[in-house]
């Protein structure tokens, strides 16, 4: 009997560690395999049993729980069991979810060679092999896939810059800076299914002509780095790294670098800046970092899972991948719930699904009970939506019609408790202590702007005060040198004026 127990960090933050060895110790003859999580949050720890080909789910479960588990699974009916969830698959499949980027994420052991080739480890980077380097990047542009990392820009445009640049040194540099709030694919991905991403990278070096790679990972995510490191030795010695990839006669290797700290190396120049060993501050554009990143070199800078999507693509075709979705939001969307929600996670979708299934139907609705008030979406720099905004179909110019958008695919709920003047001064907080400093819309007007909403809350000439406000996130959006200081505005405005009495200085009691 084989039983999988996730050791995923936030699986192991609420006991994962302790379940997996009580159950090791009620049932002595099963083998553990410790995986990824599959994103299911809410039932972690989740422990999965193959029974009768399938994986069958029990979870919430507490280390108390373990020889009761142990006994159901030995009476021949374990079905009846109280935390029994059933078939993990079933459950995933009834959600409506599409599993490609995530597809072995919960399912392998990380770094297990032998298991990542079962499951289709490879399979992409071996046909990658066989086409020549243009035509990979063809793939990748027809299967509509854009960047995941916030700005939605098309992947094989990107890859066709790098690709056309002069220059034999070139280099990809994988940004694993995942410093938005109510985001966590990124270190899912790296924990659960390590090797994919190096294999993603090893495509995008072999269509972009670089034989260099960099991971810039988060320092605040040291099981990522764990399973990353074991996952650099492991490619290596199986030859998806190093000097003869996969038997053939080009090279590409890796090299995993530790972030300092700052939220603002999320953005790909100061990422660069960083990664050559310089404080973390945007530069001028242009020229752009596919023309001239990383020590000079022309550089393609992918986020996390942009990379990890690629190997699935060129496995099974673009049309595959692009089948999926809405408009000119192709494929699945990897959107990580959290906030005032009853089951929080990541739930990889197709484009086109509404805020409001999301929400209501997948997230269970508000854990407190209360009705939803406002939801962001896109990390902290997001705009705030309104209940009535909630049928908003998740797509990249459909949730920029309605005045939001999609950033990294966190969405966070809001009940009706929540007090959205002191949101949008958290915004501006944010933006100050996160500010490179290098421009002043950004370093000073954010300092201003938490003065100007004080003096609102306060009833000081609140009319002035709110057209002063306006004018300096006007002054911030046009005038900022990076997305930080010029995306700080929006959840301050959606604020204003989609909650406007929160403004007004007076009690509100929620309904």
């Amino acid at each position: 009997m084989k039983l999988f127990v996730a050791q995923d960090s936030a699986a192991r933050s609420v006991g994962a560690d302790a379940v997996a060895a009580a159950l090791q110790a009620a049932l002595p003859e099963a083998r553990m395999v410790r995986t990824g999580s599959r994103g299911l949050y809410w039932l972690e720890p989740l422990l999965e049993v193959e029974l009768d080909g399938r994986r069958v789910g029990f979870g919430p479960l507490a280390e108390a729980d373990a020889a009761a588990v142990a006994r159901a699974l030995a009476s021949g009916n374990p079905y009846t069991h109280p935390l029994c969830v059933g078939p993990v698959d079933e459950l995933l499949h009834a959600q409506g979810q599409r599993r490609i980027t995530f597809a072995r994420c919960g399912v392998v052991a990380p770094g297990d060679w032998s298991d990542y080739r079962a499951h289709g480890g490879t399979a992409g980077l071996r046909r990658a092999l066989a086409m020549a380097p243009q035509a990979v990047v063809d793939t990748v542009a027809q299967s509509g896939l854009r960047g995941r990392g916030g700005a939605g820009f098309p992947a094989g445009t990107k890859w066709q810059a790098v690709h056309d640049a002069p220059g034999r040194a070139k280099v990809v540099v994988c940004n694993a800076d995942e410093g938005d709030s109510g985001t966590f694919a990124d270190r899912m991905l790296m924990e659960g299914d390590p090797l994919c991403l190096l294999e993603g990278m090893a495509i995008a070096g072999h269509a972009t002509g670089a034989s260099q790679g960099f991971i810039y990972l988060r320092s605040e995510y040291p099981d990522a780095r764990r399973s990353l490191e074991q996952a650099l030795e492991v490619a290596r010695r199986h030859g998806l790294l190093g000097p003869r990839v996969l038997d053939s006669d080009w090279a590409f290797d890796v090299e995993l670098r530790i972030g300092a700290g700052a939220y603002i190396a999320g953005e790909e120049t100061a990422l660069l800046e960083s990664l050559e060993g310089r404080r973390g501050q945007v530069r001028f554009k242009p020229p752009l970092p596919s023309s001239r990143g990383f020590m000079g070199r022309p550089t393609l800078v992918n986020n996390v899972i942009t990379l990890a999507t690629v190997p699935a693509i060129l496995a099974h075709g673009a049309g595959h991948y692009q089948g999926l979705g809405l408009n000119r939001s192709r494929g699945t969307l990897t959107l990580q719930l959290s906030g005032n929600v009853r089951r929080p996670g990541l739930y990889e979708l197709p484009f086109g699904v509404t805020l409001a299934h999301v929400i209501d139907e997948l997230g269970g609705g508000t854990q407190s009970g209360r009705p939803v008030r406002a939801v962001q979406v896109g990390g902290p720099l997001g705009a705030y939506l309104a209940r009535a905004q909630l049928d908003t179909p998740l797509g990249y110019e459909e949730l920029a019609e309605a005045g939001g958008m999609l950033g990294h695919g966190g969405v966070v709920a809001f009940d009706d408790s929540v007090d959205m003047a002191q949101q949008a001064r958290f915004a501006m907080e944010f933006c100050d202590l996160e500010s490179c400093g290098k421009c002043t819309p950004c370093r000073v007007g954010s300092v201003r702007g938490q003065e100007v909403i004080d003096r609102i809350v306060a009833g000081e000439q609140r009319e002035a005060n709110i057209a002063l406000l306006r004018e300096l996130c006007d002054t911030m959006i046009h005038g900022s040198l990076c997305g930080h200081g010029g995306m700080a505005p929006y959840p301050v405005l959606s604020a204003l004026d989609r909650f406007p009495e929160d403004f007004s200085g007076q009690t509100r009691t929620p309904a």
